[in-house]
């Protein structure tokens, strides 16, 4: 029979929150952007929110380097910086490479970061989504490249913890799709990892220990799923808002932490923010990155 969770709000607008994305464990806390504040926040299980560091752009793409330095992008300007603890320095310009905005993006156990392109105008949703979308890799001296083409909206993405196979959501395509990691950082051997339904449209995604891959379903009622590879639903948290982002954390990454907001307009989130952090307690924990 499959498991239905419930889950327990951590932090509501009443925090300030505008609308949470990219939800990373690091350093005993979550860390993540809340993008229409323009900051990077954090959060304990205690409820404590901090913020860390406030920007000049709307963020998207996150993560970190082995030094401790944060690796954020500029999702309009299609640009990555990184901070030191003490200065915002540019680090690359992707404008070249991608077409709209950046969508999701992750930084791997070698300083790279992974980062897919929306192909479409949020802003106008007239505008006919593109499947001709990329994921750009941005190495650590700054240099950057286009290592996977023809995506449907790359979103969340996971990778292995050997660092050999790197998961990306397809939302516009409804699945998740996989890759081998080449030594040089390229993607090669792409394959479907799980084909989902119509109706499940996959934004922000955790890998947990047994391969399975918890993701937000923003349109649905089940607003997270976890799928085995293949596509079977195995369980899902049942939600009264929408699911925009995941990540298994805490102690022993047993804590899935939840992203959550009544919409995604920018204007809605400008009059009437509803974004919420939240939490459930699951069996099976964490693995990989980020």
């Amino acid at each position: 029979m499959m498991k239905i969770h419930t889950s327990t709000i951590l932090i509501d607008k009443t925090r300030g929150l505008k609308f949470t994305e990219s939800p990373r464990w690091h350093d005993g806390k979550s860390w993540f952007l809340d993008i229409h504040d323009k900051r990077i926040k954090t959060a304990d299980l205690e409820a404590r929110v901090e913020t860390v560091l406030e920007l000049p752009f709307l963020p998207n793409a996150f993560g970190f380097w082995r030094d401790g330095s944060i690796i954020v992008g500029d999702a309009m300007q299609r640009k990555i910086y990184r901070w030191d603890g003490k200065a915002l320095q540019p680090l690359a310009d992707i404008a070249d490479i991608t077409v709209f905005c950046l969508s999701d993006g992750i930084v791997d156990a070698q300083d790279r970061m992974y980062v897919g392109d929306i192909g479409y105008n949020f802003f106008d949703p007239t505008q006919k989504p593109v499947d001709t979308c990329v994921i750009a890799c941005v190495y650590p001296d700054g240099h950057a490249r286009v290592v996977a083409k023809d995506l449907s909206f790359p979103n969340g993405m996971v990778v292995m913890p050997d660092g050999k196979t790197l998961i990306v959501a397809e939302t516009m395509g409804h699945r998740l799709t996989a890759y081998d990691v080449q030594a040089d950082g390229s993607l090669a051997h792409r394959r479907v990892y799980a084909q989902l339904p119509e109706e499940v449209s996959p934004d922000g995604i955790a890998l947990d220990a047994e391969g399975a891959v918890w993701l937000a379903n923003p349109e649905g009622k089940f607003g997270a799923l976890r799928v085995s590879e293949g596509g079977e639903i195995v369980e899902r948290v049942e939600l009264d808002t929408e699911c925009y982002a995941v990540m298994l954390g805490g102690p022993k990454r047993q804590q899935l932490f939840i992203c959550g907001s009544d919409s995604h307009d920018p204007g809605e989130i400008a009059r009437t923010p509803s974004a919420t952090l939240r939490v459930v307690e699951v069996v099976v924990p964490g693995a990989g990155t980020p």
